[in-house]
């Protein structure tokens, strides 16, 4: 899956995806098991061969707000820590038993220079990640909960059934019992 996903964002020579496959390892994390801890620095990326994470922050009352949810094919990382070198202001958690693929991002922009298709993916993979973000971010002030909650049905269609609600709810920004007022009325 990572060989297919890598070439689906940039076509790659064979000797060049050797050189980015073989810095991959398998890590298996379970439910509740952590990617990223706010307050560390991170250091590794992963391609999500199975399984669902959440990236979250957390405030000083312990109250939780979903950023976004990451899921089969498709990477994972605490990409402001990884960019800065500085903390990590999220966390990220698996929800459900996860099979990685797991770099040290280091190790990646090491390939920069003497294969400049790996820089191409890189920078590729950081223009999707920010038009993501800028879309959600527009919804949230934009749209009422109702749209957003549609919208999510149309981009995850299959994590109600795998998550539990409070975190979808926390994610759209409603409370769960919001979440249930919009869901009773579709």
């Amino acid at each position: 899956m990572l060989k297919e996903t890598l070439n689906s964002i940039v076509p790659f020579d064979a000797a060049t995806l050797e050189q980015l496959i073989k810095l991959f390892t398998i890590v298996q994390l379970k439910k509740g098991d952590k990617f990223a801890v706010k307050g560390e620095y991170s250091k590794n990326i992963a391609f999500i061969e199975s399984g669902i994470l959440r990236a979250y922050y957390s405030n000083e009352k312990a109250e939780e707000y979903n950023k976004t949810f990451f899921t089969e094919n498709s990477f994972v990382g605490a990409y402001s820590s990884l960019i800065t070198q500085k903390k990590n202001l999220i966390d990220i958690d698996c929800l459900t038993d996860c099979k990685l693929l797991v770099a040290t991002y280091q190790e990646v922009t090491n390939l920069y220079d003497q294969y400049p298709k790996v820089e191409r993916m890189a920078r590729i993979l950081a223009e999707h990640f920010f038009v993501r973000k800028e879309k959600r971010e527009i919804e949230l002030v934009t749209l009422e909960a109702k749209d957003r909650y549609k919208i999510f049905q149309e981009e995850h269609p299959h994590l109600e059934q795998v998550i539990p609600q409070y975190h979808i709810a926390s994610y759209l920004g409603v409370s769960a019992t919001q979440l249930s007022r919009i869901r009773a009325q579709k």
